[in-house]
């Protein structure tokens, strides 16, 4: 909680820190069209704008990352994270290849000036743009949140960036390192669902930096060599705190797979639409989740789910902490019972 900058918010210089060791960084999960990247709850001012002039200035720069997912990082690191996530385009289509070779020779192009130019669909053109991205030959330059965004070649946009300076290994290695920092102690498998990288490799980086004395086995994960003392000594707070994180924020991201597992066990057999739609982080700990159904307008708050022994006893609470990240709505249970008016008189 103290390394996510959940108990005391972060000023500029440290949430650049952490922005820079949680990256790719995500828009809120269901975001409206074009806005940015946020770390929400971490900072003590209002990040969204101000990630909207790193947009602008092209600080926080846009790519396809973590298995083809878009996502936003600072300029300076794109030539790790090519590194990592390049995937190499060696046999392109005949039509990969024109709408390439088109922007290569008169680019930049927007996709409705591609569809003039080739006489291919959007539904076709679309995919090539997305391919060609993921393998960094591409570029699209989202600097605001306009639609008509114009596709540069890759090595235009960034042309100091050698997309084979560092082997996947070499990439996951720095990056792991970060991770280790934000996270303390980490397993394969959340670095896995973090980065969508094979566990494999994830494995292979993290042993050669256990070889290195850069991390330290413990249990079934690693933690960093440097915070080995600090751990030994450290004394817990008490935490009292409710956080209703949406479903890219980066510590449901790392526990994905279980935080899904959780959200069934708590809404199994719910005769309603039960959808998570953010995730309860209490005191410290997840314990359960709002669940309903997505609208373009208020979500249906169907059911506050949760298994946290006295969970009625912080009713108040769970439901503000809910209400602030859902605007408009009104959760009709807490628990499976029914917060109607007329059942609370």
């Amino acid at each position: 909680m103290e390394r996510q900058c959940l108990l005391r918010k972060a000023d500029e210089t440290e949430y650049i820190a952490l922005y820079r060791d949680t990256q790719p960084g995500q828009n809120v999960y269901w975001h409206g069209f074009g806005e940015p990247p946020v770390l929400s709850f971490r900072a003590a001012f209002d990040d969204m704008e101000f990630n909207r002039q790193r947009q602008l200035q092209r600080k926080l720069v846009k790519g396809r990352f973590a298995g083809g997912n878009l996502g936003w990082v600072m300029a300076e690191d794109m030539e790790l994270f090519a590194c990592l996530y390049r995937k190499p385009l060696t046999r392109p289509t005949p039509q990969q290849s024109e709408v390439l070779t088109l922007i290569e020779n008169a680019g930049p192009f927007n996709i409705q000036q591609l569809k003039e130019e080739t006489g291919l669909l959007v539904k076709q053109i679309t995919p090539i743009l997305h391919r060609l991205q993921e393998a960094f030959l591409l570029y699209e330059d989202q600097y605001d949140g306009e639609w008509d965004r114009g596709w540069y070649r890759f090595a235009e946009m960034f042309p100091d960036v050698d997309t084979q300076r560092y082997s996947k290994t070499e990439a996951l290695k720095i990056l792991l390192q970060r991770f280790a920092y934000r996270t303390v102690w980490f397993d394969a498998a959340m670095a896995k669902a973090f980065y969508r990288v094979p566990e494999k490799e994830i494995r292979n980086a993290a042993a050669s930096l256990v070889s290195e004395g850069i991390l330290i086995p413990r249990e079934s994960g690693y933690l960093l060599k440097s915070d080995e003392a600090l751990l030994r000594d450290y004394a817990p707070r008490d935490i009292r705190s409710v956080y209703a994180l949406h479903r890219n924020d980066f510590l449901y991201k790392i526990h994905e797979p279980a935080l899904k597992q959780m959200a069934r066990n708590l809404t199994d057999g719910l005769p309603y639409d039960c959808e998570p739609l953010q995730y309860l982080l209490i005191d410290g700990r997840f314990h359960g989740a709002a669940a309903g159904h997505f609208r373009y307008g208020p979500y249906d708050l169907n059911d506050i789910v949760c298994d946290l022994p006295d969970a009625e006893n912080r009713r108040e609470e769970i439901l503000q902490a809910v209400l602030a990240e859902n605007p408009g709505g009104q959760p009709k249970r807490f628990l499976g019972k029914d917060l109607s008016p007329q059942n609370n008189l």
